[in-house]
């Protein structure tokens, strides 16, 4: 039987996805070669664009399955980190009125360490892959 615990973090888990991948979708429909750019201008290589991306889209699609969801977060919650330091922390918490603040970034931050922490067990491919049984504190692979 699934928990309150396990259905809280399925909710995060979903939304998570759901929104990076929503992300990293835009990136690509609004032509990348932009995201390109203004990496550029921030001082942070180009190409990273490509990787961010990608990140978000295969992570999101990643999360919402429930594969890889430990590690798939701690990517994204190192890339909100990176984006918080470096675009977003100049413009403070709400914003300047021109460029949003890190408000969300940081959300999605807790978001995504919530996960690294707890995993997240209920309606997780990986859980059905790699069948799991849990013994105390201690999980075994089958």
């Amino acid at each position: 039987m699934i928990n309150k615990h396990e259905i809280g973090t399925l909710i995060l888990r979903v939304v998570l996805g759901l929104t990076f991948f929503v992300h990293g979708l835009v990136k690509f429909q609004g032509g990348i070669e932009n995201i390109v750019g203004w990496f550029d201008s921030i001082g942070l290589p180009g190409f990273l664009a490509y990787g961010v991306a990608l990140l978000e889209l295969i992570g999101g699609i990643a999360l919402v399955l429930g594969l890889f969801s430990r590690v798939v977060s701690g990517l994204l919650a190192l890339l909100m980190v990176g984006a918080i330091v470096k675009a977003k922390l100049a413009v403070g918490f709400l914003g300047n009125g021109q460029m949003a603040g890190y408000e969300l970034d940081l959300a999605f931050l807790a978001m995504a360490v919530f996960i690294v922490i707890n995993g997240s067990k209920a309606y997780a491919l990986d859980h059905v892959i790699f069948k799991r049984k849990e013994t105390g504190n201690a999980t075994i692979l089958n």
